[in-house]
């Protein structure tokens, strides 16, 4: 199954992540399909979310299933475009 998901990287103690479109059965880290964002946790202002919502739909609307994080995610960022 294919999923939208969380890659981590950056520096210990201080992470980002980059929003994939990977197989479940890879490892974390592993090689992806497709980056579609990242997610900046710690970040100067509030938390960094940049994610292509289109991109996302589309995967979406092909089967790939996101994960809770990356929902909620894709849900602020679509509230804030909203504003």
């Amino acid at each position: 199954m294919v999923k939208i998901r969380l890659k981590r990287f950056g520096a210990a103690k201080r992470p980002c992540y980059r929003v994939v479109v990977q197989d479940s059965q890879k490892p974390r880290d592993g090689v992806c399909i497709e980056e579609i964002g990242t997610f900046m946790p710690i970040a100067q202002e509030k938390d960094q979310v940049s994610i292509d919502l289109e991109r996302a739909k589309y995967w979406i609307s092909v089967g790939a299933q996101p994960t809770d994080i990356v929902k909620k995610l894709m849900n602020r960022q679509a509230a804030k475009k909203a504003e």
